[in-house]
C-alpha cells in the first residue's frame, strides 16, 4: 500500500504530465485573463468543470510556468490567491486558442459537407417519391 506522500508524488507527477491542449486548460486562461482574483470554486463554476480538476490543472499550469500566484492582500480571506498569465502563459494561450480554432474549422468544414450530402439524399429521395406519385397518377 502506498504512503500518503507516494500519492502526493504521483499526483504532482501526473501534474507535470498532463496534456495542456484541452478546452478546460483554454477555459482556465481565458478566466484568469480576464480575472485574476477568481477563486478556484468560482473557476469550477464558470467553467463547468470539477473543483478538484480545477486545482490540478492549476497546479500543471503552475508547474509548467504559465501562471503565477500571489496572495491577495485586500482580501478579508488570508487564503485567496490572484493568479496571473506568465509571458509563458500569454504565448501557451495563443497557442491552444490557435489549435484550437484549427480544430473548430475543420469540425465546421466536416459538418458542411455533411450537411451537403444530406441535403442531397433528401433531395433525391424526394424526386424519387415524386416520380412515384406521378406515376401512381398516371395509372
Amino acid at each position: 500500500m502506498r504512503s500518503r506522500n507516494e500519492h502526493e508524488e504521483t499526483r504532482v507527477s501526473d501534474a507535470t504530465n498532463v496534456n495542456l491542449d484541452s478546452k478546460e486548460i483554454l477555459g482556465i486562461l481565458r478566466e484568469i485573463k480576464k480575472s485574476p482574483e477568481l477563486t478556484q470554486r468560482e473557476l469550477s463554476a464558470s467553467l463547468g468543470i470539477s473543483l478538484g480538476k480545477v486545482n490540478f490543472l492549476l497546479k500543471a499550469l503552475i508547474d509548467k510556468g504559465h501562471i503565477k500566484v500571489d496572495n491577495f492582500k485586500k482580501s478579508n480571506n488570508k487564503s485567496a490567491y490572484l493568479y496571473y498569465l506568465t509571458p509563458e502563459g500569454m504565448e501557451e494561450k495563443a497557442r491552444i486558442t490557435y489549435r484550437f480554432l484549427r480544430r473548430k474549422i475543420n469540425e465546421y468544414d466536416e459538418l458542411e459537407q455533411e450537411i451537403r450530402r444530406l441535403k442531397q439524399e433528401v433531395g433525391e429521395a424526394a424526386m424519387q417519391r415524386d416520380v412515384r406519385n406521378e406515376l401512381r397518377a398516371n395509372d
